[in-house]
Order: structure tokens, then sequence, then C-alpha cells
């Protein structure tokens, strides 16, 4: 027991879990939390459920920890949950578990509004400073994305300089980094282009190239960052 994070006047942080069906991980998320002197469980259901909802708004909720499916175009549902929620209750600080898919979606959930994200690697301890961390109103990503964002998006840019690519692709090419980064194939954007399907896959190279990226997941989250897609756009 960790104990070090009393809030003021001893309230303790009430956290209301919307998660999968998994008896293991709602076992040991509860057990983690109850664990600690200064926070409590105060409802659970499943991600997405149908009483997810009424207990929203029947639940007095500091922090509800919810899951992120893998990123794909049926998987952004959980992203859209997460938005629901921030909608219905802005001041409610959600705190995001990738369960089943990898690293990569921790982006996405941010900009959909959570607070918080959790890898399936993390640690009880790691449960506990993410949620301390959400109750003083800082965002939570775990450590390891942090080395993973720095090692991509800074160690990466020669000399420290981040220099805009975007500004040398085409309009072409920026129409097919668009369309590839939503999951559109090769022969789907040739089509809506009138190009072949040849040219197509030499822009898209082209493109990879001169982002500096290797597949549709960095494209995705390229466009995310940039500002040139969102996620209600998914």
């Amino acid at each position: 027991m960790t104990g070090n994070g009393s809030t003021p006047g001893g309230e303790r942080l009430r956290v209301l879990l919307a998660i999968p069906d998994f008896p293991l991980v709602g076992a040991g998320l509860r057990a983690t939390i109850e664990a600690e002197l200064d926070m409590t469980i105060v409802g659970a259901t499943a991600a997405g459920g149908p009483t997810l909802p009424a207990l929203l708004g029947a639940v007095p909720a500091d922090v509800v920890v919810t899951e992120c499916l893998p990123m794909s175009r049926e998987g952004c549902s959980a992203f859209g949950l997460i938005e629901t929620i921030r909608g219905t209750l802005p001041t409610l600080k959600i705190l995001a578990l990738d369960l089943r898919a990898g690293s990569e979606s921790f982006g996405l959930a941010l900009k959909a509004g959570a607070d918080g994200f959790l890898t399936r690697e993390a640690e009880p301890a790691d449960v506990v400073a993410a949620l301390r961390c959400l109750r003083r109103g800082e965002t939570y990503v775990s450590p390891a994305l942090v080395t993973q964002m720095v090692n991509t998006y800074v160690l990466r840019s020669p000399e420290h300089v981040l220099e805009d690519a975007y500004e040398t692709l085409s309009d072409r090419e920026r129409e097919v980094l668009l369309l590839a980064a939503v999951g559109h194939t090769n022969r789907e954007i040739a089509k809506a282009l009138h190009l072949g399907e040849g040219t197509v896959h030499a822009k898209r190279s082209a493109i990879m190239s001169k982002l500096g990226v290797h597949d549709r997941v960095e494209l995705l989250k390229y466009a995310l960052r940039r500002g040139y897609l969102e996620v209600a756009e998914l």
C-alpha cells in the first residue's frame, strides 16, 4: 500500500470501472485500487454497456476507467465512447486502458478526450500513479510511451530540428495521405481520385518517405497529431 496520495479533508478518489467482462482484469483493478486508503470503487459495468449512461448520471465518480479497443475502423467505437463520456460529464477524468491492442492507440485515446493512458503491460503501481496524476489535473501516459514519443518525435529529427515535412507534399499527395490514413486501399484511392493503382502506390511510398513513417498506423497518428484529421471523421 503506497498510501501517499490522500486528498484534502481525507476524501477518497471515487473510481468507476467501465471495462470488458474479464474477471481477472476486474479483480486485479479492484484489488489494486481498494488497497489504497485514498481511493474507492463506486461502481462497475461493461465498457460500452447499456448501463453505463445510467451509472454516469447516478454514481458520483471522479474518474472512469475504460478500455481502448484495437485501432481499426470497427474499434473506433471505443474512442467514440470516450468522446461521449467527455461530452456528458466534462469534469470527469478518464483513464484509458489498452488491454488488447498496442501502444499505437494512445494518440487517438487522448485526442478523443482521455486524460490518461495505460498499456496492458502496466503494473499495479502504474494504475495508482495514473489515478493520482489525474486527480491533480495532470495528463498521464505510461513511462514506456513517453520514451517512445521522445525517440519518435525528437531523437529521429536531424540535429533535433523538427521540420514540417507536410509542406513538401504536393496537393495530390496530401489527398492520398488523408485517404490512406483512414484506411482506404490503393484501389479505393485510385478510384476516388481517378488515378492508376500504380500511381497511387508510388505516391503513397513517396509520402511515407517524406514524412518518415512506415505504416498506416503511423500515418494516421501523424494526421491526427497535426490536426489534418479529427477523431470524429474516422
